[in-house]
């Protein structure tokens, strides 16, 4: 499943080597694009899932992993539309769940992370108890179970899918693993997160709020005083 945004310019070769790689079903979720994205993917074999209006990265994401447990699929990798991760490197993923029966396997390449990245990851892996090395990598694998709490209305309103959903799947009880995969530089664009200092400082401080926030939820989920009111 590939999230895009006016990515005509790479779509089409992600999608020809997840097929070539896979031999696999290629969902591609065209998120109000204004180029020529969605015909692009249908030419190199795609399924298209058309939003009449964007929602966004985590939106678009969420939108192909309810058509995927629609139409009964038992498991779903997401990845970029933009190049950056190789098609090649996509059983590793399987190979990884094999192995350890997580139910979300998260591809990482850990050498591509600048210093900047890495001090943040360090500060979210202390504030959210995740021990994981990259938080923003696009490259995952979920399974059913996965799946089925990251489609909920639960998951509808999360602003930055890293953290957000991440915590999400943690609190559900869902095992998550990270596997080393090859990345290269994006063709095109440039990173959501990383695109500015001021992009940076504005996504620390909404993934710290929204860690508090679920922190305290989780707090107070499981507080006796509070357990059994009614809202």
């Amino acid at each position: 499943m590939i999230p895009a945004r006016d990515e005509s310019a790479t779509v089409a070769s992600v999608v020809a080597g997840v097929r070539a790689s896979l031999g696999c079903q290629v969902l591609v979720v065209d998120d109000a694009s204004t180029d020529g994205t969605a015909a692009s993917a249908r030419a190199a074999g795609a399924d298209v899932l058309m939003l009449p209006v964007g929602l966004g990265a985590w939106g678009a994401s969420q939108a192909g992993i309810r058509f995927a447990l629609r139409h009964e699929f038992k498991s779903v990798i997401c990845l970029d539309a933009d190049g950056q991760h190789l098609p090649d490197s996509l059983p590793l993923l399987f190979e990884a769940r094999k192995r350890t029966g997580a139910n979300v396997v998260i591809g990482t390449c850990f050498e591509r992370l600048s210093l900047p990245k890495r001090i943040a990851w360090q500060y979210l892996r202390l504030l959210t108890g995740l021990r994981l090395r990259d938080f923003t990598s696009g490259l995952r694998l979920y399974d059913q179970r996965a799946m089925q709490v990251l489609a909920a209305p639960e998951a509808s309103l999360l602003d930055y899918q890293d953290v957000g959903v991440l915590m999400l799947l943690a609190g559900k009880g869902m095992r998550m693993t990270e596997t080393p995969t090859p990345m290269q530089a994006r063709k095109s664009g440039h990173s959501r997160v990383f695109a500015s200092w001021a992009v940076v400082a504005r996504y620390m401080f909404n993934t710290t709020i929204l860690c508090i926030s679920r922190l305290d939820l989780g707090k107070r989920a499981s507080d006796p005083a509070t357990s059994g009111v009614n809202s």
